[in-house]
């Protein structure tokens, strides 16, 4: 019995002293708590904290409650409920003495806010508090009432605050100033109640009450037009003459800050002179003199003092300053910009990006510094320099400044050279004088970053080929020796290939030579040579390619004597992996042999592009994409980034997007990129549109000479014949199609065509369809790989494999190919399909697709088809990636897939 006995005290001691017990101090709490290694230790010593306080508080014990309180705004900083304690506080500010009130006011500040009802039952202790004797208490009250007040508490006790920014104590006045900013916030109606005594706190020589009452002057003007008026005709006065004696106050180590004297003092009168003085000439006259004094004399070499200089500036900019004043406020603005620390450089480029529309002479006057900004080695400050030059272009500056650009272009940044390309192509654009020198800068800035040139730009300096007839042989022969020295850059490739497909035989004859312009020695066989090497370095760019093998068919009409070299190059193609040079190249081939007498009319010089309609048309597309991005929904954090390998979700949002919501699959495939206006839609309707789908059917409005040549879309986008019934798939094979031959043949193709693959050998459409020949009967039943989808780009092909022991599932492996120069990042493919169709995904092999087809990535799908033989397999596809950080997303449909998957 003594053994249980005493095991039974030891246990009651224990617990006595336990570390967890109500009379716990606060430091041993948080060595508990910081000697856990899990959550779920925290949350058990939280709990058993919890629940020993509200034991004591059940007990009523006076003598623990400050320290429970303390505990409890503990706990509620590391995020556990205390609102069990809230009446705590009340009680605690109720008692009498000080250090009981300043815990319960801390408390009441950190665990209720203006929104909690038992705030109401705190209005009478506030109160009393703030018609105590004590000062500290009176301190304490007015500290809570400016942090946590509500809009009726504020009503009740202003009277209160009101009576004591009179009083002659100097904290008590700060504390009351800084309350009252909260009480106005509150209810602006309040607002005239307080104009008369902020205006007479500007009298102070204490600098706390000072920066109080300037900080409740600059509400007050915020918050009623009326003490705006008030405080113009009262207070400018007062604010010059403080800041006038603390410019020139002798060294006081209470306000010293390396050497300048109170500079947060100097900055809120400044800001509160930028508001008195903003559209108001009397006031900004009166404040004139004081400015160009702090602007002068503030020594900018302490980080203190150009802060005040950079407030100064502000207010000048801000107010109605005379011209001198300005530009004195924009010389300090350029001697930021020679500073070494890039925190000042880069928000003297923000004051002066505002400072041109204020006085654009002054800031031209430092140009060259800016210019030297553009060279940074910062990011933020080169982008943001350059933002400032594009702003100082006029028409007087825009050759010398466009020329530093371009010869900075040559040695910028890889990741620069996109945003100052597109700058420089902005302010040619905007500014050229002469279609000469437009068509330098363009060709110069083609040949050091074409590969940063956007379609839409190389389109529009197509259309101003096309319109100066007397600079067409300048422009080819200059394009061709950029083609010569520059024939990595895709943008220039292009551009130059059209020009020497157009107009070749100015470059070979020297036709239009102007005045100083070297002769060139170019042959007919070195013209081709030019494309066809251009053909062979870009093959993996579709793009690129097709509009290689245009200008060789265009070349064999122009130059005779290459045209059996130009077939055989043409011919290299008909095996291409690519399906849309795959059938040019077929096309092209049999135009060469088969169609001589109208080869010449059909590969006439491209037509004047009207200048005026494309220049329309540019600007309200642009605009048109300005504001689909101003309103477009803001994608949840995460949208696009699911993970490889998700399955398809049973939520809506993705079949409603990606059009899926019916069981019937569409016959027809359309895909679409994120750049706008792709300039190779228009010339060769390939640019945004992939070439390996089924597509919609050309509208009467297409060009003839397109629909003769198919350029724009393949036959398997153009549609079969008999659009108004539904079609199924045709498979295209090279050397099958001639489309140039004549239709003098009765032979129709019926309006609805069964799945076929047109074998190579033998068929003409356009020669006549004989008569013994069945479209239907060209059946093949082995299912080789499919190209889903094909862009300038990106390729995605598909190899099928229909599993043996059941024929409705097929798998796919996708390969994901990259046809850029650039690497794609954060890949992410997305797949949806009919209700009648599963879809499983497997993890990709990676999210980094390679540059230039150097490599792919790869991923696992998985189709059950539950209506095999009734509807046809279908699925719309979405690929989102990153091209140097900036978000793509492309998206096409592919419903190309054998029969009878």
């Amino acid at each position: 019995m003594d053994t249980v006995e005493k095991i039974v005290e030891d246990f009651a001691s224990d617990i006595a002293m336990s570390s967890f017990s109500s009379g716990t101090r606060l430091r041993d709490m948080i060595r508990a708590i910081r000697a856990c290694k899990t959550a779920a230790e925290e949350r058990a010593v939280v709990r058993r904290e919890c629940a020993a306080i509200r034991t004591a508080i059940s007990e009523n014990e006076p003598a623990l409650r400050h320290r429970n309180m303390a505990k409890l705004m503990f706990i509620h900083m590391l995020g556990y409920p205390t609102h069990f304690a809230h009446m705590e506080c009340l009680k605690l500010i109720a008692a009498a003495g000080y250090p009981e009130k300043r815990v319960g006011y801390l408390g009441l500040m950190l665990l209720l806010d203006e929104r909690q009802e038992v705030l109401m039952l705190v209005t009478n202790s506030l109160k009393q508090d703030l018609n105590h004797p004590n000062q500290f208490i009176v301190g304490l009250a007015l500290c809570a009432l400016g942090n946590i007040c509500s809009a009726e508490m504020a009503r009740d006790l202003s009277p209160e605050v009101e009576r004591l920014m009179r009083s002659r104590e100097v904290n008590t006045k700060k504390k009351a100033a800084l309350c009252s900013i909260r009480i106005v916030r509150k209810v602006p109606d309040l607002a005239e109640n307080f104009m008369a005594l902020a205006a007479s706190l500007l009298k102070e020589k204490h600098h706390g009450v000072l920066i109080s009452a300037i900080q409740l002057c600059t509400e007050l003007c915020k918050a009623s037009k009326d003490a705006l008026e008030y405080l113009r005709k009262n207070c400018i006065e007062g604010l010059v003459r403080i800041l006038r004696d603390v410019s020139n106050s002798s060294y006081a180590p209470e306000y010293d800050v390396s050497g300048i004297a109170d500079p947060f003092l100097h900055i809120r009168v400044l800001k509160l002179m930028r508001i008195l003085g903003q559209g108001d000439a009397d006031c900004s006259e009166y404040m004139n003199d004081i400015l160009a004094q702090v602007a002068t004399k503030t020594d900018s070499n302490k980080n203190a003092g150009n802060a005040i200089l950079y407030e100064c500036v502000q207010t000048i900019m801000g107010i109605e300053a005379t011209s001198g004043l300005r530009v004195l406020a924009i010389n300090i603005l350029g001697r930021f910009l020679s500073n070494r620390d890039n925190n000042i450089r880069y928000v003297a480029l923000n004051m002066l990006m505002r400072a041109i529309a204020v006085d654009a002479l002054a800031v031209q006057r430092h140009r060259t510094t800016i210019l030297e900004c553009v060279k940074d080695a910062d990011a933020s400050i080169r982008k943001r320099a350059l933002e400032l030059v594009f702003l100082l272009v006029n028409d007087t500056n825009v050759k010398p400044l466009t020329k530093e650009l371009i010869d900075y272009l040559s040695i910028a940044d890889p990741d620069f050279k996109g945003d100052l390309t597109s700058k420089i192509c902005s302010i040619v654009e905007k500014f050229s004088q002469e279609k000469l020198w437009y068509l330098d800068q363009m060709f110069k800035v083609l040949s050091l970053a074409g590969n940063h040139v956007k379609d839409d730009v190389c389109h529009a300096l197509i259309v101003v080929l096309s319109n100066a007839s007397e600079l067409q042989g300048y422009s080819v022969r200059s394009l061709y020796k950029a083609l010569q020295a520059y024939g990595k850059q895709g943008s220039l490739v292009r551009v130059a290939v059209w020009c020497i497909g157009e107009y070749g035989e100015m470059l070979v004859n020297n036709v239009g030579m102007l005045d100083g312009e070297e002769k060139i020695t170019v042959t007919e066989s070195d013209a081709v040579d030019a494309v066809e090497i251009a053909l062979n370095r870009h093959s993996a760019d579709a793009t690129t390619g097709a509009m290689c093998l245009v200008a060789l068919l265009k070349l064999s009409s122009r130059f005779p004597s290459t045209s059996e070299r130009v077939k055989q190059i043409v011919a290299r193609n008909k095996e291409n992996a690519v399906l849309e040079l795959q059938q040019r190249s077929i096309e092209f081939s049999s135009i060469i042999q088969r169609h001589q007498s109208i080869r010449s009319s059909l590969l006439e010089r491209m037509p004047v592009l009207d200048e005026a309609s494309y220049l329309v048309k540019r600007a309200t597309a642009t605009q048109a994409t300005i504001s689909a991005n101003k309103h477009a929904p803001t994608v949840a954090p995460g949208g696009l980034k699911l993970p490889n390998g998700v399955a398809k979700p049973t939520s809506a949002p993705l079949a409603d997007l990606l059009d899926l919501s019916s069981d019937d699959a569409p016959a027809s495939t359309t895909t679409s990129t994120t750049t706008p206006n792709d300039f190779l839609q228009d010339l060769l309707g390939i640019g945004g549109v992939s070439t390996s789908t089924a597509g919609v059917p050309s509208t009467a409005s297409t060009d003839i000479l397109m629909d003769l040549l198919s350029i724009g879309s393949s036959p398997l986008q153009n549609g079969t014949p008999g659009q108004g019934k539904k079609s199924k798939p045709v498979h295209a094979v090279p050397e099958a199609i001639d489309l140039l031959g004549s239709l003098s043949s009765t032979t129709s193709v019926s309006a609805e065509t069964k799945p076929t693959r047109l074998v190579s050998q033998g068929m003409d459409l356009l020669d006549g369809l004989s008569s013994s020949t069945s479209v239907s009967g060209l059946e093949k039943t082995v299912h080789p790989s499919i190209t889903a989808f094909q862009s300038t780009t990106l390729k995605i092909t598909f190899d099928l494999k229909r599993q043996p022991g059941n024929p409705r599932e097929t798998t796919i492996h996708a390969t994901f190919t990259n046809l850029t120069s650039s690497t794609y990042t954060d890949f992410i493919f997305q797949a949806a399909v009919p209700k009648f169709i599963q879809l499983k995904l497997d993890p990709a092999s990676g999210n980094t697709v390679p540059a230039n087809g150097n490599g792919s990535v790869t991923q696992g799908l998985s189709v059950t088809n539950n209506q095999q033989g009734q509807k046809p397999l279908a699925m719309r596809i979405r690929m989102s990636y990153k091209v140097n950080g900036e978000d793509r997303l492309e998206q096409g449909q592919v419903s190309n897939f054998p029969s009878g998957l």
